[in-house]
């Protein structure tokens, strides 16, 4: 009797938007969960984070929200650093981080300006969207029960007004199944490539409108929470500069919802 072997070929075709096309190869720095140095009630010395963090318990941070005018850095001659400004939800005591930002990086004496998106501990990718000193980024991230997935927005204007995101703006969704959604943050942050990376001298970044839902309480400003879980984020990087957080401040009304981030280089 003769033996027939089939072979049947399957063809899967996907097709991607020139868009998502780019971020099909994620640079090889990372943003990882906050490196404590040192803790003090409500304040906080990180080696790689600055910033504010509200923490909550497990399960109840379900949305973040703020934005940024995106800073401009000034550069050395030669050799590269970096500065990353996002939002998230989780890192501060988990080891994930659902997150979206910006950075404002010198690439052997050259600023480079551009937006990403990370998942923690998978990698960091680009976003296909415009990103300019003095722009404006409005993002969000959102976990919704329903599909089990985080959501991280992102739109950049030149002003900050309601961004387009049809024309300017990127958004995109993941299953997360060992976060702990246990906390919000808004964070400038030197990233991590074998260790931490030099910070960059992004000067002052402005955080604006911030707001969080934690535990089904929506709280526009950080004033909204208790103060003890809320702590502010001073970056001490390894290569001697630091970034320190300023005290909430009014964007409008009564709402603390701004804050700056300031940075310092290193002693000579």
């Amino acid at each position: 009797m003769k033996r027939h072997i089939f072979i049947i070929l399957t063809s899967v075709v996907f097709t991607l938007s020139p868009g998502f096309r780019a971020l099909l190869r994620p640079p090889a720095k990372t943003h990882a969960p906050v490196i404590i140095r040192h803790r003090q009630g409500s304040a906080v010395t990180s080696t790689n984070w600055g910033g504010y963090a509200v923490t909550g318990a497990n399960g109840s941070v379900t949305d973040v929200q703020g934005s940024w005018t995106v800073p401009g850095v000034t550069c050395a001659s030669a050799g590269s650093q970096y500065s990353s400004f996002w939002i998230g939800i989780d890192g501060y005591d988990s080891n994930t981080v659902e997150q979206i930002g910006t950075d404002s990086d010198c690439q052997n004496g050259h600023p480079q300006y551009y937006a990403w998106y990370e998942f923690y501990p998978h990698g960091s990718f680009n976003v296909p969207i415009t990103v300019n000193q003095g722009d404006t980024m409005q993002a969000e991230v959102s976990f919704s029960p329903g599909t089990g997935t985080f959501k991280v927005t992102i739109c950049g204007t030149k002003t900050n007004l309601t961004c387009d995101m049809k024309t300017n703006g990127f958004s995109i969704s993941q299953k997360m199944p060992n976060a702990k959604m246990s906390s919000a943050e808004w964070i400038a942050e030197a990233p991590y490539s074998g260790g931490v990376l030099p910070l960059s001298d992004f000067g002052t970044v402005n955080f604006m409108n911030v707001q969080a839902t934690v535990g089904k309480t929506l709280n526009s400003g950080l004033a909204g929470f208790s103060v003890n879980n809320v702590f502010a984020i001073t970056m001490d990087n390894p290569d001697g500069a630091t970034s320190i957080p300023a005290a909430y401040m009014p964007s409008s009304g009564t709402a603390l919802s701004n804050f700056f981030i300031t940075y310092y280089p290193p002693n000579p």
